[in-house]
């Protein structure tokens, strides 16, 4: 009772205090300046141990799964896109997130599309987002990663998401393969990443999304095959195509060392959104948050049904509470991701969730978070 009253405080003091002040900065600004002061806190052992008592507590074995090798403490983590370059993710550990995700990042450099990235849909509960894969580049992300101390790190799970440098010299099939092996090769012997995501479908660059295509999709995977990373390795898919083209590349997945896919990635389709704000035409970018809801479950549903046995599934788009949580896992993902919950509802969003989902597998009977999985999936 006393957690539970200190994250409906923490709700509170957010949104009445936090955000509304955060908001009145541009969002590229308020991201920066976050990415900045968590980059710094975290590097404070003092501060980090604080932040993990109030944020973490005791955990909860219910909520504990083992994946491909891996511990997960909880099964919510921080999607790609906010820590593009690996910068905060001892202080992330440590604010009740059962992993996190780094990049995308690419193999070289690059400055991403031009200002500004985000573009804030309060009433939609989205972000418009138009960032372009900016990122350091594999080689100087990588070695931030390594710099961080064992006791930074501990052992909390890492995910690389991988994506092909957005750049107009990068912009063949041969070019973009060359640039996700050279990421991977060069992640496949850390022992700090846990699981490597093949982003192929990001919108917002060059060549657009060409591996979201079957007969690319093959030539990219074969490719990333050969390489042999230790790790293992997910395909983040679109949200926009109708099932039987999201089929045909999974079933291209399941024919190569693909173990699990993220359902999914920005929504590009403005027009049958159901937005509550005005979206102006010369805003760039695509949605996220809650105009991906209900087609991310609807995928994650059926590529459950189809593949459950062969794909392990991280379910993304629209999870502001621990009910939007539950309800993808109880369609088929094995893990959730969050990225613009935390933007609306603030940063004990992760912790709030997993105490929450231990009172809902209370209420349900369940000794364990994955005896959920699925259940609610339907043919």
């Amino acid at each position: 009772m006393i957690r539970r009253s200190f994250w409906a405080f923490c709700h509170w003091s957010y949104g009445v205090i936090a955000k509304p002040l955060l908001f009145l900065v541009s969002p590229d600004n308020t991201h920066s300046m976050m990415i900045h002061m968590t980059s710094v806190s975290g590097r404070v052992p003092l501060l980090r141990g604080f932040v993990k008592f109030i944020f973490v507590g005791r955990r909860d074995e219910r909520l504990m799964q083992n994946f491909h090798g891996i511990e997960f403490k909880s099964p919510v983590g921080l999607s790609a896109g906010f820590d593009k370059n690996g910068e905060i993710m001892p202080m992330i550990s440590r604010l009740g997130f059962g992993f996190g995700t780094v990049g995308s990042i690419t193999a070289k450099q690059c400055d991403g599309n031009p200002r500004p990235w985000f573009y804030r849909l309060p009433e939609s509960k989205s972000l418009v987002i138009n960032a372009g894969l900016a990122n350091d580049g594999s080689i100087a992300i990588l070695k931030r990663i390594r710099s961080y101390s064992q006791a930074a790190i501990c052992d909390f799970p890492i995910v690389l998401s991988v994506a092909k440098t957005n750049s107009c010299e990068v912009v063949s099939i041969r070019e973009g393969i060359d640039d996700y092996v050279a990421t991977v090769r060069r992640a496949k012997n850390q022992s700090r990443i846990k699981m490597i995501e093949l982003n192929i479908s990001c919108p917002n660059t060059y060549g657009g999304e060409p591996f979201t295509t079957p007969e690319k999709l093959e030539k990219l995977l074969k490719a990333v095959d050969a390489v042999g990373a230790k790790q293992p390795v997910f395909i983040k898919m679109p949200i926009d195509h109708e099932w039987p083209a999201f089929k045909k590349l999974l079933d291209v997945a399941v024919k190569h060392k693909i173990v699990g896919v993220t359902v999914s990635n920005l929504y590009k389709d403005r027009a049958s959104a159901d937005l509550k704000d005005n979206l102006p035409d010369t805003v760039k970018g695509n949605l996220s948050g809650q105009p991906t809801w209900q087609r991310s479950n609807d995928l994650i549903e059926k590529t459950y049904l189809e593949y459950g046995k062969k794909l392990t599934i991280i379910g993304v788009g629209g999870i502001f509470n621990a009910e939007q949580a539950y309800t993808k896992i109880r369609l088929g993902a094995s893990l959730v991701e969050i990225i613009t919950g935390v933007i609306f509802n603030g940063p004990q969003l992760a912790a709030e969730i997993s105490y929450d989902l231990s009172k809902l597998l209370e209420r349900d009977g369940f000794t364990n978070i994955s005896q959920a999985i699925g259940i609610d999936a339907k043919l």
